[in-house]
């Protein structure tokens, strides 16, 4: 997908909005980086929704700083972050 297309998804979604820097900065370094994101931050990436992390992945790939990763494998580890973070949130919270 073209950046103008993905920037467009961004934009008529807000995705830019539904996401702490903070979060959102972990979750980029989850996915590109470190493969871990805290449970505090999984809450607010699964807010993104689906279409919003997606596009946001892609328009960072495009990024001449990420020229040399591999997409396939940032886009699988993509949607493993985003499987993980729907498990968890969806999961019952233990009693305490």
């Amino acid at each position: 997908m073209a950046t103008k297309e993905n920037d467009q998804i961004i934009k008529e979604n807000t995705c830019e909005t539904k996401m702490g820097l903070p979060c959102f900065l972990e979750a980029v370094t989850s996915i590109f980086k470190t493969w871990s994101i805290s449970n505090k931050c999984c809450d607010e990436h699964v807010l993104l929704e689906k279409v919003c992390h997606s596009a946001l992945v892609k328009r960072t790939l495009e990024n001449p700083l990420f020229k040399d990763l591999n997409p396939a494998k940032i886009i699988a580890k993509s949607i493993q972050t985003w499987n993980n973070c729907l498990a968890l949130i969806n999961s019952p919270s233990p009693s305490v």
